[in-house]
């Protein structure tokens, strides 16, 4: 085992995860064995078919599901023997995490919805300013108070970035965040992501069909039936 400040330890590790869910008297496999290292300022791609169980991992190593046997360790912490509420702080302080369909409150401003993670963090004093350096981060410092129904859907996922970001999380896990965008701004968001990791050091982990998503990893990993089936190195 490593030890607690070895530089070499993986920051997301995942242990022979399995996932199983009953289905009637037949129990239905999701994942099935899945173990995964990913360094520190690394970024894996998760590709793989509709089905494949990307996002069911993707929410297992965000604390958002739990597995059903197997370890993801966050940082050398275990995070499967948690309780809700220290899951909830972990996210909060460690996790950040893009949706493919953006999940913005429709009733609250680009601003407070960037905001809104850092109300239960020991930042909240600085929330707002917070958000509004986050919003010129990505872009959008003339957007702060359009609700989401005034945004294109690139300009909405910035927000998501934005949000994901907001309690300065080392590590960002984002299921398909190019899925409802276009052409044009789908690579705006894959340049966003770049200069993001460049000057955050963000570690990344990414569900997506998108061959130019992919493209941009260190690493990718296909899934077919809840298994890796072929990992890539440099791409």
């Amino acid at each position: 085992m490593s030890a607690p400040n070895d530089p070499h330890r993986p920051f997301v590790e995942a242990r022979d995860i399995w996932r199983t869910l009953p289905l009637g008297d037949k129990v239905i496999e999701i994942l099935r064995g899945i173990s995964l290292s990913v360094a520190a300022g690394e970024a894996v791609a998760l590709t793989g078919p509709s089905g494949s169980g990307k996002s069911t991992l993707l929410g297992i190593i965000a604390g958002l599901d739990s597995p059903s046997s197997g370890q993801i360790l966050i940082d050398g912490t275990d995070i499967t023997q948690m309780g809700e509420g220290q899951l909830a702080r972990l996210r909060n302080q460690k996790v950040g995490v893009v949706f493919q369909s953006f999940n913005l409150i429709p009733t609250l401003t680009a601003l407070e919805n960037v905001a809104l993670p850092l109300y239960v963090h020991r930042e909240r004093r600085h929330a707002t300013q917070r958000a509004r350096e986050l919003l010129a981060r990505v872009g959008l410092s003339d957007r702060s108070d359009h609700r989401p129904n005034q945004l294109s859907g690139g300009q909405q996922q910035r927000v998501a970035i934005a949000r994901a970001l907001a309690t300065a999380p080392a590590l960002v896990v984002a299921d398909e965040p190019t899925g409802n965008l276009d052409s044009h701004s789908s690579a705006q968001i894959l340049d966003l992501f770049d200069r993001l990791r460049h000057d955050l050091a963000l570690t990344l982990i990414v569900a997506t069909h998108d061959p130019r998503v992919a493209a941009r990893a260190d690493r990718v990993h296909q899934l077919v039936d809840g298994r890796f089936v072929a990992a890539g190195g440099s791409v």
